[in-house]
């Protein structure tokens, strides 16, 4: 199972932190983790449920990943293992990852797929949202999977729909002209862009697009 001792920081000041699975007991604060993060009016019914949390530690374990600071756990994500084909990359959340209950898992697959990552709002600033995603990319490499890969929403994009394409708007991000909050903190956690999914989520702000973005494992062969 997986266990990482780091230091994260404030500014200039360290600050211990454990990286770690999670378990049943943790439960409750997963589902505190969501609902702090996020209040209404996003829709109760999307944060974790027990049902949900339970298959991520029955079907794939290791893909249950948690943050402790001090002692509290303030940020999860969650992955699953699938069977990607780049030439057929279309897809929505809700179908890859069986709306969140991963009983889709298939562990013969080639790629951790990311379910959900989430950090309580009073730590986003210590960088905890990129060791959890690198500590995912520790599991890709432990298992010998060909990539990482999640589908980010860009909620900057409302704001241009009207002059640019989906396509256009991420490639403004990649080239530095534009920022987005999600799809630039994916690129400083090593993903690159893969395809644009219309209908990938049911999100005003991305315009119900997602921009799948992976890392490649480095040692797959």
């Amino acid at each position: 199972m997986y266990r990482k001792e780091l230091f994260v920081f404030n500014g200039d000041t360290p600050i211990p932190a454990i990286i770690r699975n999670y378990e049943v007991k943790d439960f409750p604060d997963l589902i505190r983790i969501q609902r702090e993060s996020f209040p209404p009016p996003f829709p109760s019914e999307l944060w974790w449920n027990e049902e949900q949390l339970s298959n991520h530690v029955r079907f794939f374990p290791k893909g249950a990943l948690c943050i402790e600071i001090n002692g509290e756990i303030v940020g999860s994500i969650t992955g699953l293992i699938v069977r990607f084909d780049p030439q057929h990359p279309e897809h929505s959340w809700s179908e890859i990852t069986d709306d969140g209950y991963i009983r889709n898992h298939d562990a013969s697959g080639n790629t951790l797929y990311i379910v959900d990552i989430c950090v309580l709002p009073a730590y986003r600033k210590l960088g905890l949202g990129k060791w959890l995603m690198f500590s995912m990319s520790d599991v890709v490499t432990h298992l010998g999977l060909k990539r990482l890969l999640g589908g980010g929403r860009m909620p900057g994009y409302h704001k241009k729909a009207n002059d640019m394409t989906p396509q256009e708007y991420l490639h403004a991000v990649t080239k530095g002209d534009l920022k987005d909050p999600v799809i630039s903190f994916l690129l400083r956690c090593g993903r690159t862009p893969v395809h644009i999914a219309a209908n990938y989520l049911e999100d005003e702000e991305s315009c119900h697009y997602g921009a799948l973005m992976e890392w490649k494992n480095p040692f797959y062969s």
